[in-house]
């Protein structure tokens, strides 16, 4: 166990994962409140190192911080589903030996937020019906939107994650939007990202099923995937406007190309890099726009679904950042020299975050 500044105390667990938490007694927490922090694609553990401090230095025995590293390195290669399975299994394992906790919240980063949206799903318990029963009839505490495993769901937040994917419309930056490009990507992308690949380029359609992240924009039989989302209070998508060249603007804010708002410098000095910030309320899927001529049908279909719930979207710029082009690591903090200039982005975070 290690004790940082005011305060703070970190221990590595066994299978690599790290604890963060505030309190007078090192022995144990006062926080009732579970954050789970999900890195990325090849990530570890230390990715939010910077992030989780910071939340147990601002939320001091009110937060207990968990940051996962059941899907570590090539682990994150295995597919969204299998990351996501393990990581409810890993907050299950948490929970039991921390019978305190009574609330809960994510806070992922890229790939991690699809395995954070999935684990969620699988974790999500429906509301009682009237008579104080669940669907298996068994009679527990009474709940309006339902709960992830017994907890109260407070925030969801995902930070440059691509929510419709990576393939097409320029959902990949680094491949300049050419079609050509595109093509190739997701022909031999499964050689290099594995599973994960082509989980990515909607590429794993089987046994007449859609692909995985369709079938994520909906409840299914066995994943309440948009019902889990719903329990959450808040719903958070922190988006890179530019220089993102791993997620684009619009895969990472749930956004077709005329949804994208026009943004300005920020006058805010205390969120410099925070550039816009919009409120979106439930879209009904009936009345929701057809969208654009040439959208991608599977595309606007993961839009629809997906903004059934409601989101606050977030836009990130740094583009007057020396460290511009690592937009997708500035904005998580990934290093806490490197990346420092995207401290607003999670003290914005922390200030919004509902305890």
């Amino acid at each position: 166990m290690e004790k940082h500044e005011n305060g703070v105390y970190s221990a590595e667990a066994v299978d690599g994962s790290r604890d963060v938490w505030s309190c007078n007694d090192s022995d144990s927490s006062s926080a009732d409140h579970l954050v789970v922090m999900v890195h990325g694609i090849l990530g570890s553990t230390d990715d939010w190192k910077f992030g989780a401090e910071q939340f147990v230095r601002r939320l001091p025995d009110k937060v207990f911080v968990h940051c996962s590293e059941r899907n570590a390195s090539k682990l994150t290669l295995d597919g969204v589903d299998v990351m996501g399975e393990r990581l409810a299994n890993e907050v299950l394992e948490v929970l039991q030996r921390k019978p305190n906790i009574r609330k809960i919240s994510f806070v992922a980063h890229s790939l991690g937020g699809l395995a954070a949206r999935y684990a969620i799903g699988k974790l999500y318990r429906p509301a009682l019906n009237e008579d104080g029963k669940d669907s298996s009839g068994n009679v527990c505490e009474k709940t309006s939107n339902g709960t992830i495993c017994g907890l109260e769901a407070m925030n969801f937040i995902t930070v440059a994650t691509p929510h419709l994917g990576s393939k097409g419309n320029k959902q990949v930056p680094f491949l300049f939007g050419v079609t050509s490009f595109e093509k190739v990507a997701g022909l031999v992308i499964h050689w290099i990202f594995k599973r994960t690949g082509r989980h990515l380029f909607l590429k794993d359609e089987e046994d007449g099923k859609p692909p995985l992240l369709r079938r994520m924009a909906e409840d299914s039989d066995d994943c309440h995937f948009i019902s889990a989302l719903r329990a959450f209070k808040r719903k958070v998508l922190y988006s890179n406007v530019g220089y993102d060249h791993i997620v684009g603007w619009r895969t990472s804010s749930i956004r077709r190309d005329s949804d994208l708002p026009k943004w300005e410098d920020s006058r805010n000095e205390k969120y410099p890099h925070i550039v816009h910030e919009e409120h979106c309320k439930p879209c009904d899927a009936e009345n929701a726009s057809e969208g654009e001529n040439d959208s991608d049908n599977m595309e606007e279909e993961m839009i629809r679904g997906l903004s059934s719930v409601s989101w606050e979207k977030i836009d990130v710029s740094f583009h007057s950042s020396r460290q511009r082009f690592a937009a997708h690591s500035v904005i998580q903090v990934k290093d806490e020299i490197m990346h420092r200039e995207g401290a607003d982005v999670i003290e914005h975070m922390i200030d919004h975050f509902l305890t």
